[in-house]
């Protein structure tokens, strides 16, 4: 039997007063990092002279986003310490070597979220875990949600963040030149991301 008109009604009225709620539930957007356009850069005390500064690259690492309730989101990382580069080639292998990141032995340091704070409408707060040199230690980075959206061509939809945080040399193991090199690691994070439904995320959570 045909439905009635009033019974067709009802389902579409019943429809419209679940989307909201379908909504709540969607899943947040995935994404992997663009390591190209993604940067670590880190200042550290020189006997009281200067703050020189390293970079870092990111090797590989996923994001899940969603702007509407950070609640749901989550990110992990891997930082490639052989990358790293201090503007001098024989500086930049002295930092690499054992007694600092020990880039040889163990040469990925991985960041691992655990939760997130909203601050506002652009500011949050994201704890973690980071693992450095076989150490793991909790980790708090502020953030700014700088841009999502698509690029200039619209090739791809992009998550845009700046985050900072403070790191204690001494908590990872690195204790060598106690006098002569500060214990206080500045670290700055330029980060992208590329919307991608196939990235880790979708299939695990941290």
């Amino acid at each position: 039997m045909p439905w009635s008109r009033l019974t067709r009604r009802a389902l579409f009225a019943t429809a419209i007063a679940w989307l909201p709620l379908a909504a709540a539930f969607a899943a947040p957007t995935t994404y992997h990092y663009d390591t190209t356009h993604s940067q670590i850069v880190f200042s550290i005390d020189h006997n009281g002279f200067s703050r020189p500064f390293g970079r870092l690259h990111i090797a590989q690492g996923w994001l899940r986003f969603d702007p509407d309730d950070w609640s749901q989101s989550a990110t992990e990382l891997d930082i490639d310490l052989a990358s790293l580069d201090m503007g001098d080639e024989a500086w930049s292998a002295a930092v690499r070597k054992p007694a600092y990141l020990d880039a040889e032995r163990t040469r990925y340091a991985h960041f691992a979220s655990t939760s997130v704070e909203r601050k506002d409408e652009q500011h949050g707060v994201l704890h973690g875990t980071l693992s450095l040199r076989g150490v793991t230690r909790p980790v708090d980075l502020a953030f700014t949600v700088n841009r999502v959206g698509a690029t200039v061509y619209g090739l791809h939809t992009i998550a845009g963040f700046s985050a900072t945080t403070l790191l204690n040399r001494d908590d990872f193991g690195i204790t060598a030149n106690a006098n002569s090199i500060g214990h206080g690691v500045s670290v700055w994070l330029e980060l992208e991301a590329i919307q991608d439904d196939h990235a880790p995320s979708n299939k695990e959570s941290p």
